[in-house]
């Protein structure tokens, strides 16, 4: 384990031993396995062939079941509590790979006002790996879209597709999540699958940890949770800002057809 990585381990144990701020989490070492098998990073090409992809997500890590709503707590910068939603929506999209992909709707509010509304492009590999395709965003300010920036298709202007959770995580495993250059240049690399985080919605053990950093951003990143049979429950600002926690406050199933609104109006 290199030195970045082990800092990482002292800093969640002090998280999880006494810092109020951030309390909820903790992990152990884990102990060395076989060498991670590779898995596309940076802006290296892959070929994938989407007969081995289906938009029907069952990773234990996230499994979008269409209808699917999980709600999160934000602290912004400013210390403003802002709301997230994110739907696993019963859409489907072909992609310009021809692979197709779930439609995931992920909207942020700060009260009852949308800051920004994005659709996300998932779908699963035959080993079940879950790959990133790209997201249409905008954010808006006064109702008004601002900004369509970070908006890629992976297979058009040389974007490329990559990994949101592998199928076997593995520590050590490193790994784009996204490449699109200059826009969305996302990296994860799994440090434990034995990871504990407390929410609101409760205490989960056997989690997935990364570390998620952004090429375009190198003195961010940012520990995320990913709690079998749940999804995403907890996220905190590791470095490069003020700490912001964004944490699982509700899961709930939605009718047929919400979050397939046009963006600005979630439905």
């Amino acid at each position: 384990m290199d030195r970045r990585v082990r800092s990482l381990w002292t800093a969640v144990v002090v998280v999880a031993c006494g810092a109020a701020v951030l309390t909820g989490c903790t992990a152990a070492p884990e102990s060395p396995g076989a060498t991670p098998s590779p898995l596309p990073e940076g802006d290296e090409a892959v070929t994938l062939d989407a007969a081995d992809f289906t938009a029907d997500i069952d990773n234990p890590y996230w499994p979008m079941t269409p209808g699917t709503r999980w709600t999160y707590r934000e602290i912004d910068p400013d210390g403003q509590e802002l709301r997230v939603t994110v739907v696993a929506t019963s859409e489907t999209r072909e992609m310009a790979d021809g692979i197709t992909a779930r439609v995931v709707r992920d909207t942020v509010f700060r009260g009852e006002e949308i800051l920004e509304d994005t659709f996300d492009w998932y779908a699963q590999d035959a080993d079940g790996a879950v790959w990133y395709l790209g997201e249409d965003t905008a954010e808006f300010e006064d109702g008004r879209i601002t900004s369509r920036e970070g908006s890629f298709e992976a297979g058009v202007d040389g974007a490329l597709p990559g990994i949101l959770i592998p199928a076997d995580p593995t520590q050590g495993m490193t790994y784009r999540q996204e490449y699109y250059a200059g826009q969305a240049e996302d990296n994860g690399e799994v440090l434990s699958v034995h990871a504990m985080a407390d929410a609101p919605t409760g205490h989960y053990t056997d989690v997935l940890l990364t570390w998620d950093t952004d090429g375009l951003e190198p003195d961010v990143a940012e520990l995320k949770f990913y709690a079998p049979g749940v999804g995403p429950v907890l996220a905190l600002e590791a470095a490069g800002g003020p700490g912001a926690r964004e944490e699982l406050i509700g899961i709930d199933q939605v009718s047929e057809g919400t979050g397939t609104q046009p963006l600005g109006d979630p439905g």
